[in-house]
């Protein structure tokens, strides 16, 4: 692991330079469009790589107490991740066999909020 540039510098940096020297220099719509499509995915790279591990941590405690388990704090991310996975069909096959208390559903909203502070923001801000 480097120390610098990190990640997200790394994925700012190649959005940037798409931005202020790709795009202007490109003509057509389909390869303008594209070219944005790539430069809106870095981004979303970059939120991710800033926030995911927090936002895996926090939903794995929220579902876990909505299950009825206690959390494992000091599971690595690999693992937590695996575990995350596992709750959430454990959470799917409650869904389907009628379990709709409003506890699930608030959690998931508080999901859904999550993933979108990652792939769009500003479209969580103007629906909030």
């Amino acid at each position: 692991m480097q120390d610098r540039p990190t990640q997200v510098e790394l994925l700012e940096a190649v959005r940037e330079f798409l931005e202020t020297e790709i795009l202007p220099r490109l003509e057509g719509d389909r390869i303008r469009f594209r070219t944005r499509v790539a430069m809106n995915a870095l981004t979303i790279l970059a939120r991710e790589a800033e926030l995911e591990e927090a936002i895996v941590r926090e939903e794995y405690r929220e579902l876990s107490a909505l299950l009825g388990y206690e959390s494992e704090p000091n599971l690595g991310y690999g693992d937590l991740r695996k575990a995350l996975v596992r709750l959430n069909g454990e959470l799917a096959s409650r869904i389907r066999a009628g379990d709709k208390r409003p506890a699930i559903v608030e959690f998931l909203r508080r999901t859904a909020e999550r993933k979108l502070a990652v792939a769009s923001p500003a479209y969580l801000e103007r629906n909030r």
